[in-house]
């Protein structure tokens, strides 16, 4: 490449920043490698195509290569070409042919264009990866952009933050929200900007959901197979740059349209977590392309095989594991992190989080991560839920966290599936799962929050079709419906997929309400996916990741039914932010911590009394009831009012009609129905007195609730008569 003169030679610079950083006069550039033997910055044009000037950053200090550039503005757009030995059998894989990303790239020029030249190898050698490919890759690469330094100082969180037992997540994606939205402009559809739109942000607040968790927004490639197929990449699971937003969510390349969607939600009292993906790359195994990482110091960013370092460990399933115990790429995951909570974000999911606990010896809560974490005063106070699983040895960590997480609660999601399936034996199970998963997550302190409980996620079945399907029907996929899941726990009501008959019609509503209320009113953290609230389907499809397209993105158009759904939700939602019992900050014990004969949660029969060791043991047994008492459970500082609520959840999954005696318990005299899903939105709220019977549906579940002093007494009024006159939402005895 010939020197262009516009340029001067390069400076020292200073290793002190990774990345590029913009001064008044010059681009400073460092680039960590170990193992590189000479870096050189190659400069494009402003769309990426030609370029224009290559140069070496001429100082290695601290295994950092670095340079200032005197004269470079932001808007520069560049990438690197490192050099180093080629040797896969010793783990090193640097290829100078090949133009690669900054791991600190802010913004992305130009998308991934797939083809030979992007593998260090050659394509069908009969060496594969031993061998070298000298093709030039720079026209099939994306680029990266000087970004001015960001002017927004590390934001103090908003004084409304919502505390974690007042948290209800709300998980979806930046494009499937809006693409399909009458309200929201052409050009703002399927972007950030489409989220930031009023009528949006209004339905999403509307909900009473307090957190909205996107699927990934780092930039992200497709899988050559799926451009094989003509499909993409829709849920992002395959990063290429931590520091960027993925361009297809921006109009016109612009940063701005993230911020200001935050701000937004924001406004609206909505906080905003990001779904992200520190585990893996898109870079795969020995035999995927050169596009970052693998071609700067693969050695250092991956794991490899220590025996074998040709080889990469795969406890993440899709070819590689970022290596997150080495200083320098534990270094970049916090400094990303760090990042987008300085543009307003938070708090965190981390997909396949276990990866980022792993030792040598395996998952360990003192790793590198986690102490990195807990002393960080800008992440540790933030929201940080983990994925507590990987494919690794010992990789499933369900409640083995540090105290501070929480976790998705799949224990949650399967005991509730298969109670409302009607399986035998779930109700031992059953009560620790309403009661935020004690058996998982009492211990150092932890709280019920720390359990993230769901019914559904975007990995899946949809609510809708978990009661429309026994089988996934993934065929639109192109892999012959093998992908995807295969054990759903689900229950199609009597026809597989999409029917005409009445009573499977009511039976799968019914179901779904079931669903949601022992969700919602679950002790923990609940998680409603997107468009769940209003039936939303993917036709049978449980693994929708490459379906860009009406399979996955939301459908306003919604009959009677879908909006009965919604208000449905609203009320549930509602109903939980007013009684403070439902969402209690400590776990159940049985027991009152210091009066003896009231207790925080007793379990009750349809005859309403208390189960019994072999009722319990009953493998038949699939009614219940939990009575959970507020003088109890909120011991310390309850709200106002709210020091005598006790509540009773009943569910009951026995296919006919139960009569459940009204139970006995201290103080109460009066029960007061104010939800029964199979009578979701009826405004008559009727009461009974201990001993009365009620008819309860089969498949069906009901929460009563009842003051026992004249303040809780007094609340549980004016909850009854908000019910009544139809207004879910706003404050009560607040």
């Amino acid at each position: 490449m010939k020197k262009s003169s516009k340029w001067a030679p390069a400076e020292a610079g200073s290793p002190c920043h990774l990345g590029a950083a913009a001064d008044e006069d010059g681009v400073n550039f460092a680039l960590f490698s170990a193992h590189a033997t000479r870096v050189e910055l190659c400069l494009f044009d402003e769309t990426g195509t030609k370029e224009l000037h290559r140069v070496d950053l001429p100082e290695h200090t601290d295994e950092v290569w670095h340079g200032r550039l005197p004269g470079a503005k932001p808007g520069l757009v560049y990438g690197y070409r490192v050099h180093g030995p080629y040797k896969p059998d010793k783990g090193h894989r640097f290829n100078h042919h090949k133009l690669v990303l900054d791991p600190y790239a802010r913004a992305l020029v130009g998308q991934l264009q797939w083809g030979p030249s992007l593998f260090g190898y050659q394509l069908g050698h009969p060496d594969a990866d031993l061998s070298f490919c000298e093709l030039d890759s720079a026209q099939a690469m994306p680029k990266a952009r000087v970004l001015p330094d960001d002017p927004r100082a590390i934001p103090a969180r908003p004084a409304w933050r919502r505390p974690w037992d007042r948290t209800i997540v709300y998980e979806t994606h930046a494009k499937g929200f809006t693409q399909r939205h009458p309200a929201v402009p052409a050009d703002a559809r399927g972007r950030f900007k489409g989220l930031a739109h009023p009528e949006v942000i209004a339905y999403i607040r509307s909900l009473g959901v307090s957190s909205v968790e996107l699927l990934p927004i780092h930039a992200f490639a497709d899988e050559p197979h799926l451009h094989d197929h003509g499909l993409s990449n829709f849920w992002g699971y395959n990063t290429i740059a931590f520091f960027a937003p993925d361009a297809r969510y921006l109009s016109g390349g612009q940063l701005a349209d993230f911020t200001e969607m935050v701000d937004r939600l924001h406004d609206a009292g909505l906080e905003v977590l990001l779904d992200v993906v520190y585990n893996h790359t898109a870079e795969g195994n020995g035999l995927g392309p050169t596009i970052s990482f693998k071609g700067i110091d693969n050695a250092s960013y991956y794991r490899l095989d220590p025996q074998h370092p040709r080889h990469y460990i795969n406890d993440t399933g899709t070819g590689n594991t970022i290596n997150a115990n080495h200083p320098r790429v534990l270094q970049m995951i916090m400094d990303s992190l760090r990042y987008w909570a300085g543009l307003g974000v938070d708090g965190f999911r981390f997909d396949l989080a276990t990866v980022l606990g792993r030792e040598p010896q395996g998952f360990d809560q003192t790793c590198g991560f986690f102490q990195a974490w807990r002393q960080d005063p800008v992440l540790s106070p933030l929201k940080f839920i983990a994925e507590p699983w990987d494919c690794g040895p010992g990789g499933y960590q369900v409640g083995g966290f540090p105290p501070g997480w929480a976790e998705w609660n799949d224990a949650f999601r399967d005991q509730l599936r298969a109670f409302w399936r009607g399986d035998e034996k779930q109700v031992p199970s059953l009560a620790s799962r309403l009661t935020a998963s004690a058996d998982r997550f009492r211990h150092r302190g932890r709280k019920p929050w720390a359990s993230v409980n769901f019914i559904t996620a975007h990995d899946g079945f949809t609510l809708a079709d978990l009661v429309a399907y026994n089988d996934r029907h993934n065929e639109a996929n192109g892999e012959n419906n093998r992908d995807g899941n295969s054990n759903n726990i689900s229950w199609n009501c009597g026809a597989e997929g999409p029917t005409d008959d009445e009573e499977i019609l009511k039976l799968r509503a019914r179901q779904q309400r079931n669903l949601l209320l022992t969700l919602l009113l679950a002790h923990g953290t609940p998680m409603l996916l997107a468009g769940d609230e209003a039936g939303r389907t993917q036709q049978g499809n449980n693994n929708a990741y490459c379906q860009d397209n009406e399979i996955s993105w939301m459908d306003w158009d919604r009959t009677e039914d879908q909006e009965s759904l919604t208000n449905f939700v609203r009320k549930l939602l509602w109903l939980r932010d007013t009684l403070a019992v439902l969402r209690p900050k400590r776990h159940a014990r049985g027991r009152h911590p210091t009066r003896a004969g009231i207790r925080d949660v007793a379990w009750v029969d349809a005859a309403g009394r208390e189960l019994q060791p072999a009722q319990w043991n009953d493998a038949a047994m699939r009614s219940i009831g939990m009575l959970a008492d507020a003088r109890a459970l909120l011991d310390g500082r309850p709200p106002a009012g709210q020091h005598g609520v006790t509540t009773l959840l009943v569910v009951n999954a026995h296919h006919d009609l139960v009569l459940w005696s009204m139970p006995a318990h201290h103080g109460v005299a009066r029960w007061t129905r104010i939800v029964d899903t199979n009578a979701p939105l009826e405004r008559e709220i009727p009461e009974y007195a201990p001993g009365d019977v009620y008819e309860v549906t089969g498949r069906s579940a009901l929460l009563f609730v009842s003051g026992t002093d004249a303040a809780s007494t007094a609340l549980v009024k004016e909850l009854v008569d908000g019910l009544r006159r139809g207004e879910i939402s706003g404050p009560v005895g607040r």
